[in-house]
């Protein structure tokens, strides 16, 4: 499994599952649309009203899950509102796999979130044995992971 190996199944995923924390920690689960970063990270659009967006502004650990098949992705992070151009750079990047969130952005309410990773696993389950390889924050940020 390389970096370019966990890069290629995570981008393959156009949705997957969010989930956060609510301020009574109560949990919560949501479907986005996502875009992934050369580092990892993902960047996705939601409504502030929204509870994602709530629960994160109290708790910024976020996780989220993506699969196919047998080969699954868990991920752990931190997740922030980029701001100035560090956001219109993001953005840039999710309009080219969300053409249509060009006209969102006129939404009232719109925000943007990243999440940065601090932990990720991969597991394939199609092979025997299974596969099962996790990535530390560390391990995440440096140009080669195994």
């Amino acid at each position: 499994m390389t970096r370019a190996d966990l890069l290629e199944f995570m981008r393959s995923h156009t949705y997957v599952v969010q989930a956060s924390v609510s301020p009574s920690v109560a949990p919560q689960a949501a479907v986005v649309g996502v875009v992934v970063m050369d580092c990892f990270e993902l960047f996705f659009d939601t409504l502030d009203e929204s509870r994602k967006v709530q629960n994160l502004r109290h708790n910024s650990k976020v996780a989220f899950a993506m699969w196919t098949g047998e080969r699954t992705v868990q991920y752990e992070g931190v997740a922030d509102e980029p701001q100035g151009q560090e956001l219109e750079r993001l953005k840039r990047l999710y309009f080219e796999r969300f053409p249509e969130g060009r006209d969102r952005q006129k939404w009232p309410g719109v925000t943007y979130l990243r999440a940065q990773p601090v932990w990720i696993r991969y597991s394939d389950f199609d092979q025997r044995p299974p596969l099962i390889v996790e990535f530390s924050e560390n391990e995440l940020r440096t140009k080669t992971l195994l």
